[in-house]
């Protein structure tokens, strides 16, 4: 494409002058949409860390506000956030399947989606059974299939060294906290460990995947674009606790009972909603931008 471009510059007639000037003016416009953007982004830059964290305090305080204003049934959020979730794997199996290179993709973190997936799926069908658990089930097969591709079609392009935090760190500690603080519900006491045990491994689950892109220093396109999805989908999983609490929405406290459980999943919620946000901020700030080379300060994890 570069080398037709060059050439029509070299050997088109003289009147291709106006059409230059054309093409220099679509580009000062298309500069005067990105500048306010690029102004945004750079004034941001100077803001000292404590500004940065109270601006975005404030951003995600507005943006409760809006979906407490604009979506009427606050239940829908949970749907709306698995959706998203669902959407982002559907990314990362096009990138696979298309690309044909894994490069990027922590391995360590699929595999734990999987678990608390599989985990969540089978609690809700011995505690509960409803739209939830119909796409928790599509997801699992979907991040399933994410497995199966890294591991055995295309194993050699995937980066073991770079995908450096092992599960066990992860499970063990999740197991523990789960047997010390679940639900106080009626079910099984086996049943109300493993659903605390999935809230806790989905609150941390994403780590490994930072670790990693963190390690490479550059985070691949399409990689990026599922753990926007997922940064995104937990802040919508996060608001929808929130704000059913605030309309004091009485079968849910009844649900998640009292003593420290409550206090456990809204922290789970919120540890996994911060984690994420670093990256979401370095992922936008790459678009506005214009580069969409998304590169991660050291300590993102």
């Amino acid at each position: 494409m570069y080398s037709n471009q060059q050439s029509n510059l070299f050997t088109a007639p003289a009147r291709g002058g106006s059409d230059f000037l054309q093409g220099s003016s679509d580009a000062k416009l298309g500069n005067k949409v990105r500048d306010p953007l690029l102004a945004a982004s750079r004034w941001l830059k100077r803001r000292s860390d404590k500004e940065k964290t109270a601006l975005g305090c404030a951003a995600g305080v507005a943006a409760l506000f809006l979906l407490w204003l604009v979506i009427e049934n606050h239940d829908n959020l949970f749907i709306m956030g698995e959706a998203v979730h669902f959407i982002g794997i559907g990314v990362l199996l096009w990138k696979l399947l298309q690309k044909k290179n894994c490069g990027g993709l922590s391995l360590r973190s699929q595999e734990l989606t999987a678990m608390f997936l599989a985990v969540r799926l089978f609690c809700s069908f011995m505690m509960e059974y409803d739209v939830h658990t119909i796409l928790d089930g599509l997801t699992l097969l979907a991040t399933i299939w994410v497995i199966y591709i890294v591991r055995f079609q295309l194993y050699e392009t995937y980066q073991p060294e770079q995908d450096s935090i092992h599960d066990v760190y992860v499970v063990v500690p999740c197991l523990v906290a789960a047997v010390l603080a679940h639900p106080g519900t009626n079910h099984k006491f086996f049943l109300r460990v493993m659903w605390a045990f999935c809230v806790y491994v989905e609150a941390v689950s994403v780590l490994p995947q930072l670790r990693m892109m963190q390690n490479a220093k550059v985070v691949e396109k399409f990689t990026a674009h599922y753990v926007f999805a997922l940064g995104l989908s937990r802040f919508i999983s996060c608001a929808h606790w929130i704000l059913q609490i605030i309309d004091g929405d009485s079968f849910l406290l009844q649900a998640i009972g009292s003593g420290l459980w409550p206090t456990m999943v809204l922290l789970s919620e919120l540890v996994q909603t911060f984690i994420l946000a670093d990256f979401c901020f370095y992922y936008l700030k790459s678009y506005a931008e214009g580069t969409g080379v998304i590169h991660l300060a050291a300590g993102i994890v």
